[in-house]
């Protein structure tokens, strides 16, 4: 039976009775399936439809009703089976909205292919099992889908198959890759194709060979998505200078395309060019007036311009509209303090509820309250709301003893850890918080004890394992103890420049200066920290290499010029805490 068909047997079921809508009696919903309800046909004659069972008929009759009533279980369940028995494309295809609608992904998947085999000349059914077969890994499969729309001159989706491909394996990746390739044989200058492939490439971290594709293959006319691509790898590439006249000259041609002028803006703002950064999100926001994304982002920016007035407008404004509200709250906190108003600020943070701001408004509360004398009403506020949100309460004994560490109050840190053990003593973050404090408190017997029962319980807790063998290292004579305890971690995470740091400093104290070098080098690579600075430059210096060393160690000084443990490094080698 063809498609019309089925539409044909949709209107005869449904005479007498709207034709249901999932959520039709929910003005929040979305409409699953707008093709049956959009086709207006003429009364069908029984002989249309007659290929049809009663049982068939039956249930479909049944599933719209159940949909009308919001049983969508019921409606999904019949129209899958009868999509399945009768290999109908236009019941596939309702059954394939609703299971969309509904996010049955299985069923999305079967019903997508049986609308596809029965409807070989439809590309959007082509499209949508290519689509669902991505979304289900198979890649391959989705892959000869989408040819099939290629080859009909319809709108294909290679860049959803390769986004889709985002988190898998490295395999599944390159093998796409190469069905990318072959593809690309067929039809070496399609605009889809090319950029899927930049798409994949750039997940594999290979922002470069992306680019090198996208400037061989500039888009066709109107096609934005690859000039925002190539925008954001040049901004990896720390070209970010290169990508503002390229947006600009997208702009030019496409001035009301809100997606390159947004990209721009934000191109400005990631190179430190925040005033011109405001005057276009200012622009953007004159044009799209009802855009609280775009409100936003302003009061960001002016945030980062320090136009206090101007942000606490916007954010002002956005509570107001109702949107943004905790992180407007939040940000009106930091404004309060940057004018010096510790007490309004404290009335801002209070007002964020549960959600991603919540914390950051819970600490920044306990520190303002800490660093004013008020170490007991910041512990009161903790404590209630420990009460009034116990999902956050392990965090919030984080931040207590976090605040009170920071502002030389160890004893009541670990006091606040203690308590906070006795009610959750299974939980290993607060087990290591406290061993971390304990170290600082030069408690080295309490540390130890922590991180040892945290590696009884994980043995492969790489963290715990690197913490232990470095104390050990640094603080006691104990080095073959300290160095089985930090290649143990290397095994774990070898590329884990804490740890990387870890196995050059113990070998350092065991006397192995290049390997410690050679270690430490490729710890400073990977994370260019000023205590690995630190260390690196006292193994050079100890391997006779003094000249690189102060240049290490003056590098580390620009960018930390505080560091306690450069400047305690320099006393001892140098005699100065300076250069």
């Amino acid at each position: 039976m063809n498609r019309s068909s089925a539409l044909l047997l949709a209107f005869v079921l449904l005479q007498g009775c709207q034709a249901w809508k999932p959520g039709a009696h929910d003005d929040s919903s979305i409409e699953a399936n707008a093709a049956v309800d959009q086709a207006a046909p003429e009364p069908a004659k029984p002989q249309v439809y007659g290929s049809f069972s009663q049982d068939t008929v039956y249930s479909l009759l049944t599933a719209e009703l159940a949909g009308q009533r919001n049983r969508f279980d019921i409606a999904l369940d019949n129209y899958v089976t009868q999509a399945i028995n009768t290999q109908d494309p236009g019941i596939s295809e309702r059954a394939f909205r609703i299971a969309e609608y509904l996010g049955a992904d299985q069923s999305a998947l079967d019903t997508s292919l049986i609308w596809a085999r029965n409807d070989p000349d439809n590309l959007e059914a082509q499209r949508a099992a290519a689509i669902q077969l991505a979304r289900a890994g198979r890649y391959d499969d989705s892959m000869s889908y989408m040819e099939k729309v290629l080859q009909g001159q319809g709108d294909t989706h290679f860049d959803f198959l390769a986004l889709s491909a985002a988190e898998t394996d490295q395999d599944t990746r390159d093998g796409l890759i190469k069905s990318f390739d072959r593809l690309l044989v067929k039809y070496p200058n399609n605009g889809q194709l090319n950029f899927g492939k930049a798409l994949l490439l750039q997940q594999d971290g290979n922002a470069q060979a992306a680019l090198t594709l996208l400037e061989d293959n500039p888009p066709e006319e109107g096609e934005i998505a690859p000039v925002l691509l190539r925008a954001r790898l040049l901004q990896s590439l720390n070209r970010g200078k290169e990508a503002l006249p390229l947006l600009q000259k997208s702009i030019k041609k496409y001035p009301d395309d809100k997606r390159l002028r947004l990209t721009y803006a934000r191109t400005l703002v990631e190179q430190d060019r925040i005033d011109d950064a405001k005057v276009e999100f200012a622009s953007l926001l004159q044009q799209y007036p009802d855009d609280d994304e775009l409100r936003y982002s302003l009061a960001l920016v002016s945030l980062e311009a320090k136009a206090w007035d101007e942000a606490a407008a916007y954010l002002e404004d956005l509570i107001a509209r109702d949107a943004h509200v905790d992180s407007a709250h939040l940000n009106l906190g930091r404004v309060k303090e940057a004018r010096n108003d510790p007490q309004g600020a404290l009335i801002e943070y209070a007002q964020v509820g549960p959600g991603n701001d919540f914390l950051p408004a819970q600490l920044r509360q306990a520190d303002i309250l800490v660093s004013n004398g008020r170490a007991a009403e910041a512990s009161r506020r903790l404590a209630a709301a420990r009460d009034e949100q116990p999902d956050y309460a392990i965090q919030l004994y984080l931040i207590e003893s976090e605040t009170l560490s920071n502002h030389n109050k160890p004893q009541q840190a670990a006091q606040v850890l203690d308590q906070a053990l006795k009610q959750y003593p299974e939980d290993l973050n607060l087990l290591y918080t406290r061993a971390m404090l304990a170290e600082k408190r030069n408690d080295l017997a309490q540390m130890e004890k922590d991180l040892r029962d945290i590696i009884k319980r994980e043995p492969d807790n790489a963290m715990a394992l690197n913490a232990l063998g470095y104390t050990l290292s640094d603080r006691t004579t104990r080095y073959a103890e300290a160095k089985a305890l930090i290649e143990k971690a290397h095994q774990i995470n070898p590329e884990d420049p804490a740890v990387l740091d870890s196995l050059g400093w113990v070998n350092y104290r065991l006397g192995n200066l290049d390997e410690a070098e050679r270690l430490l080098r490729s710890a400073l690579a990977r994370f260019p920290d000023h205590e690995v600075a630190a260390h690196l430059g006292e193994v050079l210096w100890a391997n006779g290499k003094q000249r690189e060393a102060r240049q290490v160690w003056g590098k580390a000084l620009k960018d930390q010029p505080d560091s306690p443990i450069l400047r305690s490094t320099l006393l001892r080698l140098t005699g100065s805490e300076t250069l």
